[in-house]
């Protein structure tokens, strides 16, 4: 039977980001989703123009559904919205603590909209990322889980992601894409482990969706049996591919 990855995030009028990324980048990994939807965006390439938020019984409602019909072997989350939310999926999580869960932090849109409210972060910490397997920030998304500036170099991100994975007892990988130079780095710090390091060259192509398509191919990994290191590799490698095969790509140097 096909392995399913549970999806539970906002919606992308746009088809840039969000569930319709998610979903493409877990069929490449020859799987299915099954959706709870916590939000209806309506957004071009450029704005987020408007946010209707689902209510969260609604989202734990569909979330139940979802494991009752489907064999769920993974879940990623993105957009969460709300403290209530939150509160609401870490409930039905805590029921299905066998299902590996990447959460990927979605505080702002590309275009700078708040997207998780301030009084959500400290619920996020508390109550969704300990039950998670892997939380994947960027550097913004870092500063604001640590209630720091973003760092200026992979030493102080480091830094950071190290205090977030203590602090919540589960893996972060720090995305690197924000950062500068000629190589693009994530770091995965796991509890009580040495950092590893995946590098890539930087590509100078702007493409919409890429954390939703690294997260979601790291929960497609996981649902498979691999391990958390090669999912991370490969989902690595996925998101390299996709933007070397974009057009008017130029190699930074």
């Amino acid at each position: 039977m096909t392995a399913h990855v549970l999806i539970i995030a906002g919606s992308d009028s746009s088809g840039g980001a969000g569930i319709a990324r998610d979903i493409e980048t877990i069929s490449v990994f020859g799987q299915r989703s099954c959706l709870a939807v916590t939000a209806v965006t309506v957004q071009t390439h450029a704005a987020v123009e408007h946010v209707e938020l689902v209510p969260s019984e609604l989202v734990a409602a569909q979330m139940r559904a979802a494991f009752a019909a489907a064999p769920v072997a993974a879940v990623k989350i993105g957009m969460l919205g709300t403290a209530a939310t939150i509160e609401a999926i870490g409930a039905v999580l805590a029921n299905n603590s066998q299902v590996p869960v990447v959460v990927d932090p979605v505080l702002t849109s590309t275009s700078g909209r708040v997207l998780l409210a301030d009084d959500a972060i400290d619920v996020l910490r508390r109550d969704l990322m300990p039950i998670c397997r892997l939380v994947t920030p960027n550097l913004v998304e870092l500063a604001g889980l640590t209630g720091s500036a973003s760092a200026s170099d992979e030493e102080g991100a480091c830094r950071q992601a190290e205090a977030l994975a203590r602090t919540v007892g589960t893996a972060v990988l720090v995305k690197g894409g924000h950062a500068q130079g000629s190589r693009c780095v994530d770091v995965l710090l796991q509890p009580n482990q040495p950092a590893l390091r995946f590098e890539a060259p930087r590509l100078l192509r702007e493409m919409r969706g890429t954390g939703c398509m690294l997260s979601s191919a790291v929960a497609a990994s996981l649902a498979l049996g691999a391990s958390l290191e090669a999912s991370v590799s490969r989902a690595k490698q996925y998101v390299f591919d996709a933007l070397a095969a974009s057009k008017d790509l130029e190699t930074h140097s």
